[in-house]
């Protein structure tokens, strides 16, 4: 770690008090959602409690940080709300509702904390659910279907929606489909409760691209695509006005020498997830090359994505991963390397290891706050 690094987590405001929950999807007993203490400063993760849960693939949490929401593959699908126990972590469950798909791999809550979200990657549906003044969870208030395929045979007969992104103002929903190439966008509608199409109703990519996760910088200027089949970052720039996304911009997440024919990282890599920090820099996860891809913020004059570098995790199939709340580090889920890896985010957006957590088989990790 640089002086540049330890003076940049000087400067840093310091976190509030956080805990970190973890979707595990072990099985045998151990599947469930894991909540650890956060330390901020050092970056480590202490274990507190545990509530079983059949297979969660995914959670969100709710702006007052009260409610947790579940991506849950079991019974056909489900989404279930849970209310959290801020000193420990402990989940008490709410509600269970269907995910009115198969796989539900993806859930989020609009800004306002008006409705939850969820993309059924084997159903080929998105989901809308309404949530009371207290976070509960209503039955579904809308399913949108989607239809379509792509050229990837293996990957791309049918619809394969794997996230539900609220639009940074949460007028518009953005659900990127890895089935068809397209990211589709949808108008929130809380008069009727609704999901309209954007007009027009999706971006598209190119064929075999399978768009994946998105997200957006902190103004909504811009949203980061990434795309599974073809290992690459795609800058969609936004209109506010009509939710509307354009391409401007791509890069591959892999660096220049694992793109070589030889090197079998290439062809095995899957990227995963995408963050954009607070500061600016674009962060994507590569199943596969096993690495964290670094890139600065788009500059529109500039016209290009320009990579800042890749960090091993140390583990296999980095699946999902988070940015603290303050900054100062992020948190790889390491799948199949059953850890989550803490890395400390220097002044110059580069990353640096600082703490390892054993965690069985995790997936997913999201921040409450305590107070």
């Amino acid at each position: 770690m640089t002086d540049a690094d330890h003076q940049a987590d000087r400067d840093r405001p310091a976190d509030a008090d956080h805990l970190a929950l973890v979707c595990s999807t072990a099985g045998d007993g151990d599947s469930g959602v894991y909540a650890y203490e956060y330390d901020a400063d050092a970056g480590t993760l202490s274990a507190l409690t545990t509530t079983s849960i059949e297979h969660p693939m995914f959670l969100a949490v709710h702006p007052e940080g009260d409610r947790v929401y579940v991506a849950n593959r079991t019974d056909g699908g489900t989404v279930s709300a849970f209310a959290v126990d801020r000193s420990d972590g402990a989940l008490d469950r709410r509600a269970d509702r269907s995910s009115e798909g198969v796989g539900p791999c993806y859930v989020s809550v609009d800004p306002a904390g008006r409705y939850a979200f969820v993309a059924n990657y084997g159903g080929g549906t998105a989901a809308m659910y309404p949530l009371d003044g207290a976070g509960d969870l209503g039955p579904a208030c809308d399913v949108v279907r989607h239809e379509g395929h792509g050229p990837v045979a293996d990957r791309q007969a049918d619809p394969h929606p794997h996230a539900a992104v609220p639009g940074p103002d949460g007028r518009y929903l953005y659900v990127p489909d890895l089935g068809t190439d397209e990211v589709a966008v949808y108008r929130i509608d809380a008069d009727d409760d609704r999901l309209v199409p954007a007009d027009p109703p999706a971006a598209a990519l190119p064929p075999g691209t399978g768009p994946r996760h998105l997200a957006f910088d902190a103004d909504g200027e811009y949203g980061y695509l990434v795309g599974e089949l073809d290992s690459t970052v795609t800058v969609l720039s936004r209109d506010s006005s009509t939710g509307a996304l354009v391409p401007v911009a791509s890069a591959s997440t892999l660096p220049d020498e694992a793109t070589a024919a030889e090197d079998a990282s290439a062809d095995d890599n899957s990227p995963a997830d995408v963050h954009v920090h607070p500061d600016g820099p674009v962060y994507v996860s590569n199943r596969g090359h096993q690495s964290v891809a670094a890139f600065e913020a788009f500059d529109d004059a500039r016209g290009a994505l320009r990579p800042l570098g890749h960090t091993p995790t140390g583990g296999a199939n980095p699946r999902d991963f988070a940015v603290a709340p303050d900054g100062r580090h992020l948190l790889v889920e390491n799948r199949d390397g059953y850890e989550v890896a803490t890395f400390a985010v220097g002044a110059d957006g580069r990353l640096a290891e600082r703490a390892r957590r054993d965690a069985p088989k995790p997936t997913c990790l999201a921040f409450v706050p305590r107070v």
